[in-house]
């Protein structure tokens, strides 16, 4: 009798953990969800549309990311992975279309659908791990405990509105919480980080294309604004200004950061601990600070003169200084040096908030973005320096 093939990769070669075609067709439904959040963020810019638009966020990242240290471990060149890929996908366009009402009437298609997602890859990791890794098989069982108990507060959640924020934020909770307590269950022990035997390239190129995605949603934005619009001076300004920030951003964390922190992936004996903090719960700022900026580049191109409303201007300030002091934290976690000029460039940014009552957004806007060009030269001229010297 033939004896079923595994669904696993085969390690000990770059071939075996390179990035797959499905993976970035899977990616393709997160372009879509990120620019659900940004709008979503826009259309309610308030502290309630700002946490409601935080809780959706956070859901999101942590649909991608698990998925990712899953297709870490499977072989997305078997049907069957791809298949649960699309399945997947499926699943996520009901998800990312639920966005803009899943605080009103599709909160329960947002939960069900966030929920299916969650649970049903984590039941195929167990039956993909059956008899080929018992330390990670026993850790997805531990994973889908996990999940199913945060799942039913997404589904209660999604039933009763009046409750929906409150049992969310307790589902989001139970998600974040399991990494970090090594999904520990009463009677059933804890997972290890020798459990968590990841090929550490395959994370950091994976969170890397995620980033590449959200940058890529700002620059769609500024474009489709622009492009609606009168070219008059003031937008065209604020499409430079949104573009040069966006430049410097890719700058910042691509120029040598990642590359630096995927080195480091390919080399540690603790790809699994690193992978947990640095991609897994480090990214969620860099992201979202992403989001947040796409967010106020199309304030300031569709509005660039007069009146400068404060939410107008925390917007402007906190997607970059999120993103900075993301990729600050990054750095520092795989590269054991806090950078000078990201504390340079925080400072800056914190110091700019108490000129806002004397900005329009284009100033405002084309201060943060130099703020955000000046770190990347400096980084650029001190890295110079180091290999000179």
């Amino acid at each position: 009798m033939l004896r079923p093939r595994s669904l696993l990769r085969e390690r000990g070669n770059y071939e075996s953990d390179r990035v797959g075609y499905a993976e970035l067709f899977f990616d393709l439904v997160f372009v879509f969800a990120v620019t659900q959040l940004s709008h979503a963020l826009l259309h309610n810019l308030t502290l309630g549309g700002a946490g409601q638009a935080l809780i959706l966020f956070m859901g999101i990242w942590w649909v991608w990311i698990f998925t990712t240290w899953c297709t870490n471990w499977l072989d997305p060149q078997r049907t069957a992975v791809r298949l649960m890929l699309f399945a997947m996908m499926a699943a996520g366009l009901i998800l990312s279309m639920s966005i803009p009402q899943a605080f009103g009437n599709r909160g329960l298609t947002f939960a069900i659908a966030f929920a299916a997602m969650q649970i049903g890859r984590s039941l195929f990791m167990v039956r993909a791990l059956a008899g080929k890794n018992p330390g990670n098989h026993a850790n997805f069982i531990r994973i889908s405990i996990w999940l199913t108990c945060s799942g039913l507060f997404w589904i209660m959640g999604g039933l009763f509105e009046d409750a929906r924020v409150a049992c969310w934020i307790v589902a989001l909770i139970i998600e974040y919480l399991g990494p970090a307590s090594f999904f520990r269950v009463p009677g059933f022990g804890r997972s290890n980080l020798e459990d968590w035997d990841v090929a550490g390239h395959h994370i950091a190129e994976r969170c890397g294309l995620f980033v590449i995605i959200a940058l890529g949603e700002s620059i769609l934005i500024t474009g489709a604004t622009i492009a609606d619009m009168e070219w008059t001076a003031g937008p065209l300004a604020a499409f430079a200004i949104a573009l040069t920030g966006s430049i410097a951003m890719w700058w910042i964390y691509f120029n040598v950061g990642a590359e630096r922190a995927s080195g480091k992936m390919a080399n540690t004996d603790h790809a699994g601990g690193l992978a947990r903090l640095a991609y897994t719960y480090i990214h969620l700022p860099i992201v979202g600070g992403i989001i947040v900026s796409a967010a106020a580049d199309e304030l300031s191109i569709a509005h660039p003169a007069g009146h400068l409303a404060i939410s107008t201007a925390l917007v402007i300030i906190v997607g970059p200084s999120l993103y900075l002091g993301g990729v600050l934290l990054f750095k520092r976690a795989t590269g054991g040096l806090w950078h000078l000029s990201h504390l340079i460039g925080l400072a800056l940014m914190a110091l700019s908030s108490l000129t806002i009552s004397r900005q329009t957004p284009l100033s405002l806007a084309a201060t943060i973005s130099a703020i955000l060009v000046i770190v990347a030269v400096q980084e650029t001229l001190s890295l110079r320096e180091e290999k000179a010297s």
